[in-house]
């Protein structure tokens, strides 16, 4: 009698998935699943665009309030528009001193307004009312030069990312 030799099958190699990056697995993907969830391009735009937008606002703590506002005044995916809004977080906090300082040139007296921590800390141990002013002033400028950079932003990201979501949209599809 002679014996088959029957190979043993190797089991399968599978090849580690490549790794993806913290961009696109933290951000990119969550953008993209709402895709399949029913958000529209162009509303996925918009809350793309809004969402920079409030995260780069110059007044900490207002982030989270004006983004549920808006999203529910809108009718966008309340959860996509704090995540992008947060995630704007680290630029918020670089250009939040930039932003107050020009905010209380253009807000300011007429009196040097330059707004400097050295100026702050000996305003707050001599003068705290005359800080509180100089801050609200720097707030209110900030604020207000925040709106107008705005009034661009959000146009340019609508526009220019709505045919690249209708283009992403598409592919999905397919």
């Amino acid at each position: 009698m002679s014996e088959q030799i029957i190979p043993q099958a190797s089991p399968p190699t599978t090849a580690a998935p490549p790794r993806m990056s913290w961009l696109r697995r933290r951000v990119l993907m969550p953008l993209l699943g709402l895709l399949q969830q029913g958000l529209s391009p162009t509303q996925l735009a918009l809350t793309v665009a809004l969402g920079v937008v409030f995260g780069l606002i110059p007044v900490l703590g207002v982030t989270t309030l004006f983004s549920t506002f808006a999203a529910v005044r809108l009718r966008l995916n309340v959860a996509a528009l704090l995540l992008i809004s947060h995630l704007m977080s680290p630029l918020q906090l670089l250009l939040l001193i930039p932003l107050l300082q020009l905010g209380a040139r253009v807000i300011g007296d007429g009196t040097d307004t330059e707004l400097t921590l050295t100026q702050l800390q000996h305003l707050l141990t001599t003068d705290w009312m005359e800080a509180a002013r100089l801050l609200w002033r720097a707030t209110l400028g900030g604020f207000l030069l925040w709106l107008l950079g705005s009034v661009v932003l959000v146009p340019s990201l609508f526009y220019g990312l709505r045919p690249v979501f209708d283009r992403i949209a598409r592919q999905k599809a397919k």
